[in-house]
Formats: structure tokens, C-alpha cells, sequence
């Protein structure tokens, strides 16, 4: 399973971006954990959040400064290490209190910016350091897009990152993305930390339309081991610097940015399921025939996160009984077995709900041993076709969490 290399000279600055990353020493030393992103005035700002009901002390910070503000957004605000969840009051008054400090130091209002956190769930925020690196990060901004990624990692072993220029009425626009995740992944509403910067110009409701939209068919479609973090948020902002329009009223126009903007953040969301915690396979589950959307995501589902399933995966094992176990018990309603197919890759495993007849071990373990497998699956009830994509679970897994806080 290859993971995508990133280098600085693959990612594009959007004009009205400025990032910046630097070592604040919140849990590690050396370590570039505190990331400054400041937006050109005038830009507009959306954002989804996690729907875990213990979210964190920034979500519900950052939720209010965006409704507050109408979206006018100046600054954010990333810190990795600690998660500022389940820390009360405190929690709250700890992400205030660096969003406060951004604010005085920029001049400007305090909904202006936007706190996120990632990393151990329980303790508080150090603030002071926050606060001792933010002068630090504001002395930084720039272009530097390979270190800002790298400043939002957390388990990650690759920085993620990825950008496009398309042309709209015969000029450019530029999608830059950063994103990070590794574990605690199966995002309800988005991923773990991402971050999109377009320099079109998007009014605020139209710009949330277009991010709620994608991450229904990236971010909400991957899991490594369907956990919802409490952090989960993803933000996309655009400065209208290109002096691009997107709007509704230009049906092509708006059809050519959704598209561009879909396929950067898809392969943004692929990008955390190749970096899983201790995954050695990327596995697409493709479910067809479905009766509708809900039905196909259950199947999806409850094949991805099956720990029997993953264990398979890992070891290469074409088990096939227990695909169709999770098929089994993913709830869909009156479901007619004999009518089912399954494929690894482009072999056929199972035809009419039992072993295909031409189906042979060699021919399974040949597609398992991939480092890039298809599990395709046909209920053979509708029209409905829904995609996930997750990885394999390993030792490797066990050991990384079972370490986390150490």
C-alpha cells in the first residue's frame, strides 16, 4: 500500500493564505505542534463538526465564533498533543483564552478566530505554551505548506496534503488541502482535522452547502476502526482573491469547482485510510444493488469495521464466511441471501447467496495478498451503490493505541 508522498514544490499557496507551523513543546519537544493560519480580510469561512455528543471544548468554541461572526474569519488556531476533551468549564475558558490571545496580538475580535485541538483526551490545554508560541507563529506565516501540514499530525506518519488549479470562465483558481488522521476514524460529518483554502470568491451559505455535500462523499466515507473523535472538524475557506466567482446562477462554473473541490478532498480522506494506524492494506467496499443509500452504508460498514474481517485482511486470509457474516447482521430489512454476490477484486467468491462455483483458494489468497484489495458486494434489491474505503487491523494497531499515552 503506497501513501502519498508529498513535497513542497506539489502544493500550490492560494493567494489570501498564510500558514505557519512551530514547536511549542505542548506534549513533545521539538515538535512542530502549533499551526497559525491567518485568512485575508474579506475571506468567508465553513465548517463541519463532529457529532459525538463529548465533543471537545474547541468544537463548541469554534462553532460559536463561526456563527457569531457570519462566517468572517481571520485566523486559526491548530494545537496537536492535546485534545482539550472532557475537560468541563475549564476546557472551555482554556480555548477562549488562546483564541483571546490570537485575537489581541492580530487585532481583532475574538469570534474572528477559530481554536481546534488534537491529541490525548482528559487533560487540559497548556495555554501558557500555546500562548508563549503564538507570537512565534505570527512572526512564521508564509507559504510553507509542507510544515503546516506536518504541524496538525498527530499517529501520522506522512504529512497529508494536496492541491489543484482548474480554470473557471478562463481563470485560474487554486484547492489547497491539509489533513490529518490516522486513528479514531469514522468520522460523523467529517474527518479528524482538515483545512481547504480556495482563492474563488464564495458567499458564506453557498460555501456551506459545498462542504457539507463533499465530506458526505469523502470524510463520511472512511473508517479505520469506527471511532468518532471528539475533535472531528474540517473547515473550508475561501479568500475570492482569484476575483473568481462560484455561484448557483452559473450552472458550469459551480459544477467545475464542486468537482475539483470532490476529488482533492476524496483523495485527502483516501490519504488518511493509506496512514491507518498499522494498516498494511487500503480496501475499497463497494456496495451495489442496494434499495437505497442507508441499507448500502450498513452493508459497507459492518464488512469495514468487522474485526474479523480486518484480522483477515491483515493476514491475507480469504475468509470469505466472514464477509458474509457482517452481511449478515448489518440490519437490512427482509434480505434475500440466495440473491447475493461477492467479489474480491475480479474474482467471484460467492454467486446467488452461497460459493461460487469456479471460486478456488488460490484464486482468493491471490487477491488478498494485495496490498490494494476490492471487496464488491451485490444485494441485488435496487439502483442505490455506495463506496467506503478502510484498512486492515494489524498488531501494529494494538500496540500504537495500547502506547497512546505514553
Amino acid at each position: 500500500m503506497s501513501k502519498q508522498e508529498i513535497r513542497a514544490q506539489d502544493l500550490l499557496s492560494v493567494p489570501g493564505v498564510r500558514v505557519a507551523a512551530v514547536a511549542s513543546h505542548i506534549r513533545y519537544a521539538n515538535r512542530l505542534d502549533l499551526v497559525l493560519i491567518e485568512l485575508a480580510q474579506g475571506s468567508t469561512v465553513a465548517g463541519v463538526f463532529t457529532l459525538n455528543a463529548f465533543c471537545a471544548a474547541p468544537v463548541h468554541v469554534a462553532r460559536k465564533h463561526l456563527l457569531s461572526s457570519g462566517g468572517a474569519i481571520r485566523y486559526l488556531l491548530v494545537n496537536t498533543g492535546n485534545a482539550n476533551a472532557g475537560t468541563g468549564q475549564r476546557g472551555l475558558d482554556d480555548a477562549i483564552a488562546s483564541c483571546d490571545y490570537v485575537a489581541k496580538h492580530a487585532g481583532v475580535s475574538i469570534d474572528a478566530v477559530l481554536p481546534f485541538s488534537t491529541g490525548v483526551i482528559g487533560e487540559n490545554l497548556p495555554v501558557a505554551k500555546i500562548c508563549a508560541g503564538v507570537p512565534n507563529a505570527f512572526a512564521a506565516l508564509g507559504e510553507d505548506w509542507l510544515n503546516t501540514a506536518k504541524g496538525i499530525m498527530t499517529t501520522d506518519t506522512v504529512p497529508k496534503a494536496r492541491s489543484v488549479r482548474i480554470e473557471i470562465a478562463g481563470k485560474p483558481v487554486v484547492i489547497t488541502g491539509i489533513t490529518k488522521g490516522a486513528g479514531m476514524i469514522k468520522p460523523n460529518m467529517a474527518t479528524m482535522l482538515s483545512y481547504v483554502f480556495t482563492d474563488a470568491r464564495i458567499e458564506q451559505a453557498t460555501l456551506q452547502g459545498l462542504l457539507s455535500r463533499v465530506v458526505d462523499q469523502s470524510f463520511n466515507r472512511i473508517t479505520v476502526d469506527g471511532d468518532t473523535s471528539t475533535n472531528d472538524c474540517c473547515v473550508l475557506s475561501a479568500t475570492g482573491l482569484s476575483g473568481v466567482n462560484i455561484q448557483a446562477s452559473d450552472a458550469s462554473g459551480f459544477a467545475a469547482f464542486e468537482a475539483a473541490l470532490q476529488a482533492l478532498v476524496k483523495e485527502l480522506a483516501k490519504d488518511i485510510i493509506r496512514d491507518a494506524e498499522g494498516a498494511k492494506k487500503f480496501v475499497t467496499v463497494d456496495i451495489r444493488g442496494g434499495g437505497n443509500t442507508n441499507e448500502c452504508l450498513k452493508v459497507a460498514y459492518a464488512i469495514s469495521e468487522s474485526p474479523l474481517v480486518k484480522t483477515a485482511l491483515s493476514a491475507s486470509d480469504p475468509n470469505w464466511g466472514r464477509i458474509l457474516a457482517a452481511i449478515g447482521r448489518a440490519g437490512v430489512p427482509e434480505l434475500d441471501v440466495s440473491k447475493i454476490t461477492i467479489h474480491l477484486g475480479k474474482v467471484c467468491i460467492v454467486s446467488n447467496g452461497t460459493l461460487a462455483p469456479s471460486y478456488t483458494e488460490a484464486q482468493g489468497q491471490a487477491e488478498m495478498s494485495k496490498a490494494e484489495i476490492e471487496i464488491t458486494v451485490d444485494l441485488a434489491r435496487g439502483q442505490a451503490r455506495e463506496t467506503v474505503w478502510t484498512s486492515d487491523l494489524s498488531e501494529e494497531y494494538v500496540r500504537i493505541n495500547a502506547s497512546y499515552r505514553s
